[in-house]
């Protein structure tokens, strides 16, 4: 009896208006890792990591990659047969429906805005550091701030209109500053620890660090894993740029997969020998202090680079995570302006975000949104927490529509390519079995992470809400949370009854091709 070979799934592809061909591999990589913010991420984050689960942060940091890694092939996968700049949005919905797949690009949009207040506020402080203006710079409600984050917003937004290879470009500069500078504090901090010179409270790397079951419990365990896969957020800019790339069924991909290998090295070896120099105790420089919270890198390189060679690094290290700041703004424009643009062409949104520049071929409409949006959430967050608490939540608030929109595209993947799985053993691993895994643990940690944010017990906000009339308490990071999903329910039900073609299944399905917008 003949048998048949199961079909692969392909899409039809046509160009949507965007500049194919702009970028090779080595640029899609570094837009990827560029979009991760390495600096700015474990400046932000690295003591919160540390006050969860102590000395085992180095494991914690490798640990996350692994849901990382198995999301990123399943993004690879995706993108070899359809590589839309919607991702998320354009697969879920071939897979599951128009619901799922609007659900999927709003949690991109909602990400992505929720985390520009962080960087502009970082950008704005660091200015002013860099130039030693400390009394402004130190100082989160200063108007001064304020003010200098908005601009660095607008002109992230005017780089991202005026193109893709600029972008590109610009981002090889300001990501080189970046690792060079994590290199040489990473290694200074090291040699210090070698040769005796480092501060009181300094550690002998150790392999008991490398221990996860040393973690108090479970729940330390999980907030700890919630927080570092925030740290490896970014890298799927690489295919939210798949139509301006050469081989774009192929570099999207594995630039992707490639960024996440990047991430785990430079990860690894910063903590390390941040956790080495400064130890993890709750006083002065220590990774457990969490008056640091807010910029550990700069406490450490005061202390790593001294003399006068050393004060033209420490400025060199307030630069790089500046830059890191301003990469992760603009790489963070990109992809979300490309995810309206495809909701737009396929009438999940208005059509005027679907137009394009027909000089610079890059979304118009979507990425003005964009930073218009950013400017205006960054705005009120800082007047309603003069600078600082709702800010940190609505950084907290970002893990869950991180694990929500990766793991769905884990579960599409292997949906997707359900009929192919058991074509060959490679197939049901790399498109079934790595990208499920993924998103199982991601999902898990989405859960567990909305629990975190709703008690107020765990001290895991900043802030909190109490409800009228009840006089429960809520914490912040939950309420931003619920508040974004709350606006995209009423943006959904307006797109819904305004323009139903794309949910009534018209304009995207399994078989239909990729669309030109309009320019």
């Amino acid at each position: 009896m003949a048998t048949t070979e199961p079909t692969r799934v392909q899409e039809e592809q046509l160009d949507k208006g965007l500049k194919s061909g702009a970028l090779g591999l080595v640029s899609t990589t570094i837009i990827a890792t560029a979009s991760v913010a390495p600096a700015y991420s474990i400046a932000a984050t690295l003591v919160f990591v540390v006050v969860a689960v102590g000395l085992q942060s180095p494991i914690v940091a490798v640990l996350a990659f692994v849901p990382m890694l198995l999301t990123s092939i399943g993004y690879s996968e995706l993108n070899k047969a359809d590589p839309d700049c919607g991702t998320t949005f354009t697969w879920a919905t071939r897979a599951f429906g128009p619901r799922t797949g609007w659900a999927g690009g709003w949690a991109i949009v909602a990400a992505d805005i929720l985390v520009m207040a962080s960087l502009a506020q970082v950008a704005g402080q660091y200015g002013f550091l860099l130039f030693n203006a400390n009394g402004i710079g130190t100082n989160p409600t200063s108007g001064w701030v304020l003010l200098v984050g908005v601009l660095w917003i607008v002109a992230m937004t005017y780089i991202c209109y005026r193109g893709i290879e600029l972008s590109a470009n610009f981002q090889k500069v300001l990501l080189g500053i970046e690792l060079v500078m994590l290199t040489v504090l990473s290694i200074t901090a090291l040699v210090k620890v070698g040769n005796g010179s480092a501060p009181p409270g300094h550690l002998t790397p150790s392999w008991s660090w490398v221990n996860p079951f040393h973690i108090s419990t479970f729940s330390a365990f999980a907030s700890g894993i919630i927080l570092m896969v925030f740290i490896y957020w970014g890298w799927d800019t690489a295919v939210a740029v798949n139509e301006e790339t050469k081989d774009k069924n192929k570099t999207p991909g594995r630039a992707a997969i490639l960024s996440t290998f990047i991430l785990l090295v430079t990860y690894t070896l910063v903590i390390l020998s941040m956790q080495s120099f400064a130890g993890v105790k709750t006083t002065g420089n220590g990774l457990g202090n969490t008056a640091n919270a807010g910029d550990v890198l700069s406490v450490q390189g005061k202390l790593i680079f001294t003399g006068g060679v050393g004060s033209w690094f420490y400025h060199l290290l307030l630069l790089m995570v500046l830059s890191s700041a301003a990469a992760s703004t603009q790489t963070t424009i990109l992809p979300t302006a490309r995810t309206t643009l495809s909701m737009a062409a396929y009438r999940a949104l208005p059509k005027s975000f679907a137009k394009i520049h027909p000089r610079y071929l890059t979304p118009t409409v979507s990425t003005i949104a964009m930073g218009l949006a950013s400017i205006g959430f960054y705005v009120a967050v800082n007047f309603a927490s003069n600078g600082i608490g709702v800010i940190g939540d609505a950084v907290i608030a970002i893990g869950l529509y991180i694990a929500f929109y990766y793991g769905l595209t884990g579960f599409a993947c292997a949906w997707y390519y359900r009929r192919n799985l058991l074509s060959s053993p490679r197939n049901l691993f790399m498109q079934g079995i790595f990208p499920v895994a993924g998103a199982l643990m991601l999902w898990f940690l989405g859960g567990w992470s909305v629990w975190l944010d709703y008690d107020v017990a765990t001290a895991n906000d900043y802030t909190m809400w109490t409800v009228p009339g009840l006089h429960w308490q809520i914490g912040g990071a939950f309420v931003i949370a619920v508040g974004a999903a709350l606006a995209g329910v009423l943006f959904y039900l307006y797109n819904r009854y305004t323009a139903p073609a794309f949910f009534r299944k018209e304009t995207l399905t399994r078989s239909t091709p990729t669309l030109v917008p309009d320019k």
